[in-house]
């Protein structure tokens, strides 16, 4: 077996599904992940090595007593949800969800996708697992084996969600297998906000690999807002991806708050003929901890458009790489992709690669890219401080500045916050 599944026993995985009821088909699934898992390699990233990143520690499927309020989770649950549509998953397993009776009334469905496939077989089948696949790589064949607990969020034809449904996905046991799964389906002409957080609180290793799948279909509107701050010990890999079809269009706003090492790659599908996607991601390095994150989109459909904005702030001895991708398809004619990556780097130390790459096999198109790296500017230093604002102060308001195209289209106050205080945090500064 490929050492890095040493650490999990496959029947013992299996068996713990099967004594909760699991379906066949999704059981069929992991036993695929398993096999895969042994014959795959890793993902290459540009420039990262992650074989170096020693992967394999995944811990045990270890859930959670269900808890009828937030208040009766514990610990700081409560402070990172404000919804009346929310949904906890501690380690393993789902804690606690919510989801108001009128949502409910318009056919809306928010569970732990756990439960999911046993009671909405129909509506999670035809998507799980197929926007990203098994057979990708190594780590995408170990979360289709290993996944727990997750979300899944289903709003039919012409429902409009006004508020934004939350997940908090927590780690606070070392010896837990850590997992889960977003499945998001939302159907023609519907419009609805998500919301996660993940956060963990352990002292040893761990190793996350998540995997986020989007289904939007005709005149259909997702916002995606995704906060990850695990801590020091964990590290998170994780993919996230839209399939968007005609007139559908998909919000992505990230941060990207770990304190371990991550990657992250973000993708928007535009299948359909004016599809269209924007996407946000910030993220912050400290430590040294490295960092290898991807935002794509892919022009498939006609007049489709995509736009891409990522600021990344390094310090100590953190390294990012930072890849804007573009890749207009032939036959994707009258369609617009415009990326801009921006990396400010706080120390000499520091390192930060952006990489915009635009792959157009299509004349009539537009695309563009924009790309920057540096440290603070001395002349805006000097411009503060002649105004009678400190340096430290002065450096503070110009990294805010730096992050704040993104921290601002967070669509939650409290979650705005939290960004706020993990991005001072991580900037040395709270």
């Amino acid at each position: 077996m490929n050492t890095i599944m040493m650490s999990v026993d496959r029947n013992q995985v299996l068996e713990s599904f099967r004594a909760d009821q699991e379906p066949e088909w999704v059981t069929v699934l992991r036993e695929q992940g398993f096999r895969l898992a042994e014959e795959l390699p890793l993902p290459k990233l540009e420039k990262t090595n992650i074989e170096r990143w020693n992967l394999g520690t995944f811990g045990e499927i270890r859930r959670p007593a269900q808890r009828d309020s937030l208040k009766d989770a514990g610990g700081a649950t409560s402070e990172w949800i404000d919804s009346d549509n929310a949904l906890v998953q501690r380690n393993s397993g789902i804690e606690f969800h919510r989801l108001t009776e009128e949502l409910r009334g318009q056919g809306v469905i928010f569970t732990g996708l756990e439960q999911a496939v046993r009671e909405n077989p129909e509506l999670v089948k035809p998507y799980l697992m197929q926007a990203v696949r098994a057979d990708e790589n190594r780590m995408t064949a170990i979360h289709a084996a290993l996944w727990s607990g997750g979300a899944f969020l289903y709003v039919p034809k012409n429902v409009q969600v006004a508020q934004p449904l939350q997940a908090l996905f927590l780690l606070d046991d070392e010896e837990a297998c850590f997992m889960p799964h977003v499945l998001i389906v939302a159907e023609e002409n519907s419009s609805v906000t998500f919301v996660e957080n993940a956060v963990s609180a352990v002292s040893r290793k761990h190793d996350q690999f998540g995997i986020m799948e989007v289904f939007v279909k005709r005149g259909a509107e997702v916002h995606v807002a995704s906060v990850r701050g695990l801590g020091k010990q964990v590290t998170d890999m994780t993919y996230r991806r839209a399939h968007v079809e005609a007139d559908g269009r998909i919000r992505w706003v990230v941060g990207e708050m770990n304190a371990g090492n991550a990657m992250a790659d973000t993708a928007s599908i535009l299948q359909g003929d004016g599809a269209d996607s924007d996407a946000k991601v910030i993220c912050v390095g400290a430590g040294e901890q490295h960092m290898n994150l991807t935002t794509r989109a892919v022009h498939i459909g006609q007049f489709s458009t995509s736009d891409m904005v990522t600021r990344a702030v390094m310090r100590e001895d953190a390294t990012a790489i930072i890849n804007g991708i573009t890749k207009i398809e032939k036959g994707a004619s009258g369609t617009n992709g415009q990326q801009t990556e921006k990396v400010l780097m706080l120390s000499p130390k520091a390192r930060g690669d952006a990489n915009p790459i635009l792959l157009i096999d299509e004349d009539d198109v537009q695309a563009g890219h924009a790309a920057s790296v540096g440290q603070v500017n001395p002349e805006q230093i000097f411009y503060l401080m002649s105004r009678g604002i400190a340096r430290a102060e002065a450096e503070r308001l110009i990294v805010y500045g730096f992050l704040a195209p993104v921290i601002s289209e967070i669509p939650n106050d409290r979650l705005r916050d939290r960004l706020q205080s993990l991005a001072e945090r991580k900037l040395g500064q709270a």
